[in-house]
C-alpha cells in the first residue's frame, strides 16, 4: 500500500504521523511510504532519516494526497487537507468529530473511509491510542495550570507546591480517567492538595488503593462540584465521553463561587470542552479571562511536547497502521476495536456517538 504522512498545519502543530522507526516497519512490510518535505522537522527527524528508513520525501501536501492510498496523521484534517480527501482514500487519525460539524461534513462529502485514533477500543473497553497523549495531557495540565497561577500569567499569585507555613493550591480533577489520574499523579508529587472526582464507584476505589489516602476522591454531582470550588485554585478538566461532546460540568454561573484568579484548565477542549465558557486557544495565545477566573483551553497540548508524543502515539498506533496497510479495510473486520474507530465510509457518519453529538448538523 501507498502510505502518505503529510507535515501538519493545525497552527503551533510540530507532531509527525510516522516517526522513522514506523516508517521503517512498514517499509520492511513490502509498503511504501511518502512523507512531505520537513514533515518531521518538530521531533528533529529530517528528510535523510526517513529516506534511510525507507521513505520517499515528496515536495508538498498536495503530491502526498495525490500519491497515498491511505493518510497517516495527527490532528484531524484542516480544510485545505480534506478537500484533496477522495473515496479511495483511508485516513487513520485523531478527529474529535462530535463538537465539529464542518469537518463531519467535509469528510462525509469527500467519500473517504476516515478512522479516528480516539475511538478505538481494548478488550479492557479502553481507548488505547487516546491514552498515551492523555497520559501527556494530564500532566501538561499540571505544569500548565501551576504556571497560570503565577501572577504574571494572570493568576492569583500562588505556588502550587506551597512552603513550609504556607499552604499547597486545592486543585480539583473532574474525571479519573487517564488524563485525571496522570494530572493527579503530577500534581500530588508537587505537593498540591487533590480532590478527584468521578462518577465510577469502582474507578475512585482504584483511585483509593493508588493514591493510598494523598487525595481526596469524590462522587460527582453538581453539589459535590460547588462545595469544593470556592477553596479550589485549580480546576481540571478531564471528562470524556469516546466519540461524544464532553459534558458542561462547570457552567458560568458557577465561577462566581471562585477567587479571582482561579485557573481552569480544559483538557476536554478537543471534545467541546467540560466547561461552559470554554473555547479552543493556542498555545501562542493559551489563556483567557472570563469574571476574573482565568481559562487555559490549549486544543492540542501534547503538541507542545513533540518529540515525546510523537514516538507515544506511535508505539500504538504503528500495530494499526501495519494492520491497515497489509490487509486494506478488510483489517476492519478481523480486528474488532479497529473497527469502534471508524467514523466515516462512503460518504455517511457510521459512528454511534458522532452520529448522535451531530444529528441534523451533517447532511
Amino acid at each position: 500500500m501507498k502510505i502518505g504522512v503529510p507535515k501538519e498545519i493545525k497552527p503551533e502543530e510540530h507532531r509527525v504521523g510516522l516517526v522513522p522507526s514506523s516508517v521503517k516497519e512498514l517499509v520492511q512490510h513490502g509498503h511504501e511510504v511518502f512523507v512531505e518535505q520537513n514533515a518531521g522537522a518538530g521531533i528533529s527527524a529530517n528528510d535523510t532519516d526517513y529516506t534511510q528508513a525507507g521513505a520517499t520525501i515528496l515536495r508538498t501536501a498536495e503530491e502526498v494526497f495525490a500519491t497515498a492510498e491511505m493518510i497517516v496523521k495527527v490532528k484531524e484534517p484542516q480544510e485545505v487537507e480534506w478537500k484533496q480527501l477522495k473515496a479511495h482514500h483511508i485516513l487513520f487519525t485523531y478527529l474529535h468529530l462530535a463538537p465539529d460539524p464542518k469537518q463531519a461534513q467535509g469528510l462525509v462529502d469527500s467519500g473517504c473511509t476516515a478512522i479516528a485514533y480516539e475511538t478505538v477500543t481494548d478488550d479492557q473497553g479502553g481507548l488505547p491510542l487516546l491514552a498515551p497523549m492523555s497520559e501527556v495531557a494530564g500532566r501538561l495540565a499540571v505544569i500548565e495550570g501551576a504556571s497560570c497561577l503565577k501572577k504574571p500569567s494572570g493568576g492569583k499569585g500562588l505556588l502550587i507546591s506551597g512552603v513550609p507555613g504556607v499552604a499547597a493550591a486545592n486543585v480539583m480533577i473532574l474525571g479519573g480517567g487517564v488524563v485525571g489520574t496522570n494530572a493527579a499523579k503530577l500534581a500530588v508529587g508537587l505537593g498540591a492538595r487533590v480532590s478527584i472526582l468521578d462518577r465510577s464507584i469502582p474507578r475512585l476505589r482504584q483511585l483509593d488503593d493508588l493514591f493510598g489516602g494523598r487525595t481526596n476522591n469524590c462522587y460527582s454531582t453538581e453539589a459535590a462540584i460547588e462545595e469544593l470550588l470556592p477553596t479550589t485554585d485549580l480546576v481540571i478538566g478531564a471528562v470524556l465521553l469516546p466519540g461524544a461532546a464532553a459534558p458542561k460540568l462547570i457552567r458560568r454561573e458557577h465561577l462566581a463561587a471562585m477567587s479571582a484568579g482561579s485557573v481552569l484548565c480544559d483538557v476536554a477542549i478537543d471534545q467541546g470542552g467540560c466547561f461552559e465558557t470554554s473555547k479552543p486557544t493556542s498555545h501562542t495565545n493559551p489563556t483567557y479571562m472570563v469574571d476574573g477566573i482565568l481559562h487555559y483551553c490549549v486544543a492540542n497540548m501534547p503538541g507542545a511536547t513533540p518529540m515525546t508524543s510523537s514516538y507515544a502515539l506511535n508505539n500504538v498506533t504503528l500495530p494499526f497502521t501495519v494492520a491497515l496497510a497489509n490487509e486494506g479495510l478488510n483489517a476492519l473486520e478481523r480486528l474488532p476495536h479497529l473497527k469502534a474507530g471508524l467514523n466515516v465510509q462512503a460518504g455517511k457518519l457510521v459512528h454511534p456517538e458522532v452520529i448522535e453529538a451531530l444529528k441534523g448538523q451533517v447532511a
